[in-house]
């Protein structure tokens, strides 16, 4: 049951994620346009499409910098909450009554696993469905550059290129796909002018790319009993290609970093594709269920600095407190940034494994 001291530091703990939460991203913001302002402005742009490119631009992004520093800001948040109590000695008043400091404890961690579960909404749901959008440049904030597209692993082994994408409209120009068997050799060859998807809600991917000057060069093997080359080229002429590939997929592989916009649904989709970067999408999938974990943990790292049954400094309790927690998300980021080979689950779990015994000695040296 909710106590009227839950209830208390909860509201406490809710104003100051709010704050924290519009402080912390407006700075990323901030520091993020003025060092990417000369890419929006190319290509002699108004100031009219230049402020559009950046209101979507970022109006996207905001997702993905509260994804990033969701744990953070609850830290933030629980800090300024404890630190309000200590520094108004409301915590002396319940110690006086009979509460324990790790009483205290409880509703900041009910918080923390509560702003967890929005992380998780955010990643699962909401970033998937804006990955098209993520992927998108600072000097194309608008998807209205076209793109070379290079051998993207289609359905059934299958490779897709175009001379041309236009992200703003769906379109293909010079489209080509080679069909591949199970042992990787080239089968058949579609070729086509420009490329259209069009949608059909009763195909697996909604869709399908309607092909103009189509071209299919498929190779036939003659019976035994034939004259001359037992194998022969077939042309035809298709006016659709089904692919697994929609143009918000296409224009999502531009960037870099288009795994780590998927769901664990199709990071889970894509692992028996045979992908090259199949470790990659391994260690996301590691690192999507360490992650929770390690914002609850840089919580529990800093609450013990903040919970003091006696007065002492603030200033340096809460440096302390930011001190332990950076450490801890800087070796979460850099974790992230690891490829070791043969072994995906460690880069996610490394904070886990330093920090976890950490924690538990600081929390148990609480005086209450």
């Amino acid at each position: 049951m909710i106590s009227t001291l839950d209830r208390y530091i909860l509201r406490s703990l809710l104003v100051n994620y709010l704050i924290a939460l519009g402080v912390m991203i407006s700075l990323y913001i901030v520091l993020d346009l003025f060092f990417n302002m000369d890419e929006f402005t190319e290509d002699h742009r108004t100031v009219g499409q230049v402020a559009m490119g950046i209101a979507s631009y970022y109006g996207a992004n905001l997702f993905k910098y509260f994804g990033q520093l969701s744990g953070v800001i609850t830290v933030v948040a629980g800090m300024l909450t404890l630190g309000r109590l200590r520094r108004l000695n409301e915590m002396t008043a319940m110690l006086a009554s009979g509460v324990s400091l790790y009483r205290v404890t409880v509703p900041v961690i009910a918080f923390g696993i509560a702003t967890t579960a929005a992380w998780f909404v955010n990643t699962e749901w909401i970033i998937p469905s804006l990955a098209h959008q993520l992927a998108r440049r600072h000097d194309d904030p608008l998807g209205e550059r076209t793109y070379e597209v290079w051998f993207l692993n289609d359905r059934d082994g299958a490779l897709l290129s175009a001379r041309q994408f236009l992200p703003s409209t769906g379109e293909m120009r010079d489209m080509l796909v080679l069909i591949r068997n199970e042992k990787g050799d080239i089968t058949q060859v579609i070729e086509a002018g420009q490329a259209t998807w069009e949608s059909q809600p009763g195909l697996p991917r909604g869709g399908r790319w309607k092909l103009e000057r189509g071209l299919q060069r498929q190779q036939v093997t003659r019976g035994p009993g034939a004259i001359g080359p037992q194998v022969e080229l077939a042309d035809s002429y298709p006016r659709y290609y089904l692919s697994d590939l929609t143009p918000r997929d296409i224009q999502m592989r531009q960037s870099s970093q288009w795994l780590r916009y998927l769901s664990s649904t199709q990071l889970a989709d894509l692992v028996g594709l045979g992908l090259p970067d199949a470790q990659h999408v391994a260690q996301i999938r590691h690192e999507r269920f360490a992650t929770p974990m390690v914002n609850v943990l840089m919580l529990l790292l800093g609450i013990p600095f903040l919970l003091r049954r006696m007065a002492g400094n603030l200033i340096s309790d809460a440096g302390k407190c930011l001190v332990a927690c950076g450490l801890c998300f800087v070796v979460s980021v850099v974790g992230q940034n690891l490829s070791p080979a043969g072994l995906p689950a460690l880069p996610g779990w490394i904070p886990i494994i330093l920090f976890t015994p950490v924690a538990v000695v600081l929390l148990d040296r609480i005086r209450t």
